[in-house]
């Protein structure tokens, strides 16, 4: 009842009409940014964030996780049109949603894209209404062991849960580390990795970062692939829309699995991308249509979608409850409720319900908002895409370097930026995850005082963190999926070792 009491609080905190302006503009630029090539979720909350320090809060979130769902909505309209994932999370979709629109059927492909998405967010939200309170009370029994417990359980469930391979993901993290230990140290006072730049005293601004290595970096790589736009000519009418939605209960296995496992792969570090790719794998396997399946199926295009919302939205979990981020934009959004003044995790449902609550009870509208925007303006967005990127590059270029001086004002973060998108591209060119990364600058400084207070603590000794049943089980899940990978390996080798020997007799 008190969950029900604070959620009709939120309402109330987010049912203003700025705060409802704020929703369609935050949707709108995400479409864009999800529609735009070269351009992401991260990086399109990372430019808009630093125009919101002098936002209040609670309207600064609303804005950034209404442009969060439009780019993840926008990733789809050109995956359906133009069979160009406009976010990395939308790949499946490309897989049954543009043969349908070349089929024909643009109009159906989109609404079961927009409609399953939407349900799919709207699984995401359901959790985190009904679990984010529980889980910051649990929290409240945290203090140093556990928290550090909590962060290396984040870094480990990259490893073992993660798309890349686990070397490649251990050395993301540690790059991250490296850069978030840049600066004085908070402990001792002393300067550690500046190598002379006065500039780096300050350490290094994530905002930056994650301008040059998801904006700049990103662009590297489109320019490198060349772009060639020819789409699909669409327009949503709404008879087609309710032709589709009265279809949508056919399909409840489907939107029930895939929401699930959204849900899961968001409140872990999969993320949405691992998500769907996960959920149209299952569809595969299970669907009754399962052998059409990549020539134009709606299970196709609801699988993935769904779940890819489901996992945006449950990523958002485990940022404000635990103050650990689930996804890369989690990530940012973490850093911006810090430079905010917000402490993310338990004391932030106590200190802040207010924020906490008006949020929650936003993505409800903003869902809503999202997928009622999204239907109306696809003729505009697919004519956006029209336009020769000779003219969409270099306005992508100038976007990321306005935002990135516009953190601190300082030269040196242009350059800064430039070298993050070299490291951005060469990331990508050989494969290692850039979310661990992330994740390790904006938590890496956390996960290390946590360390070190636990040790002044016990005096030195490790076994702090074996010291009662709570922090125990948590070190222990983290240390099985560190170990996860070689684990599953040397299974593999073992039945591959006893299955010839079984074959013989």
């Amino acid at each position: 009842m008190d969950g029900l009491n604070a959620l009709i609080h939120g309402f109330g905190v987010a049912l203003t009409s700025y705060h409802l302006m704020l929703m369609v503009i935050g949707v709108l630029l995400g479409i864009l940014v999800g529609v735009l090539p070269g351009l992401g979720a991260p990086n399109g909350v990372s430019l808009l964030l630093p125009l919101t320090f002098t936002m209040d809060p609670v309207a600064a979130i609303i804005l950034l996780t209404s442009m969060y769902w439009g780019a993840l909505f926008g990733g789809s309209t050109t995956s359906i049109l133009f069979n160009i994932p406009g976010e990395p999370s939308s790949v499946a979709t490309t897989f049954d949603g543009y043969p349908m629109a070349k089929k024909g059927q643009p109009t159906a492909a989109l609404s079961y894209a927009f409609l399953s998405a939407g349900i799919g967010a709207f699984f995401g939200i359901i959790l985190i209404t009904t679990l984010s309170g529980t889980v910051a009370r649990f929290a409240m029994k945290f203090s140093s062991p556990e928290f550090f417990a909590v962060y290396f359980l984040a870094f480990a469930s990259f490893v073992g849960l993660g798309n890349a391979t686990a070397m490649k993901t251990i050395v993301s993290i540690g790059v991250g580390f490296a850069l978030a230990a840049m600066g004085m140290d908070s402990v001792s006072g002393s300067l550690r990795l500046t190598y002379g730049f006065d500039s780096l005293i300050a350490g290094v601004s994530f905002l930056v970062a994650v301008i040059g290595l998801f904006g700049l970096g990103e662009l590297m790589i489109t320019i490198e692939e060349g772009m060639k736009l020819d789409g699909i000519r669409a327009r949503v009418s709404a008879r087609d829309v309710w032709k589709t939605l009265l279809s949508m209960p056919r399909y409840w296995v489907t939107l029930l699995r895939s929401g699930l496992v959204g849900c899961w792969m968001g409140i872990t570090p999969g993320g949405p991308t691992a998500a769907s790719f996960m959920s149209y794998g299952l569809a595969r396997r299970f669907s009754k249509n399962r052998d059409k399946l990549g020539t134009g199926e709606p299970d196709g295009i609801i699988a993935p979608e769904t779940a890819d919302h489901a996992a945006g939205t449950s990523a958002m979990l485990p940022m404000l409850a635990l103050g650990v981020p689930g996804s890369a934009t989690a990530a940012v959004m973490l850093g911006g409720l810090m430079i905010w003044g917000l402490n993310p995790g338990p004391m932030l449902f106590v200190e802040r319900p207010d924020f906490v609550w008006g949020l929650i009870a936003s993505m409800y509208l903003s869902n809503i908002v999202g997928v009622v925007l999204v239907l109306a303006t696809v003729p505009l967005f697919a004519a956006i895409l029209r336009i020769p990127f000779a003219i969409i590059g270099p306005a992508i270029v100038a976007i990321c370097f306005i935002g990135a001086y516009t953190v601190a004002g300082r030269p040196f973060d242009l350059w800064l930026a430039l070298a993050f998108g070299f490291v951005g591209y060469v990331f990508k060119k050989l494969d290692y995850p850039i979310a661990p990364l992330v994740l390790a600058m904006v938590i890496g400084d956390k996960a290390e005082d946590a360390f070190r207070q636990s040790l002044i603590m016990s005096k030195g000794s490790p076994a702090i963190f074996w010291a009662n049943p709570l922090v125990a089980t948590l070190m222990a899940l983290a240390f099985l999926l560190l170990f996860w990978p070689l684990v599953t390996r040397l299974a593999g080798w073992l039945l591959g070792a006893f299955r010839p020997a079984a074959e013989t007799r």
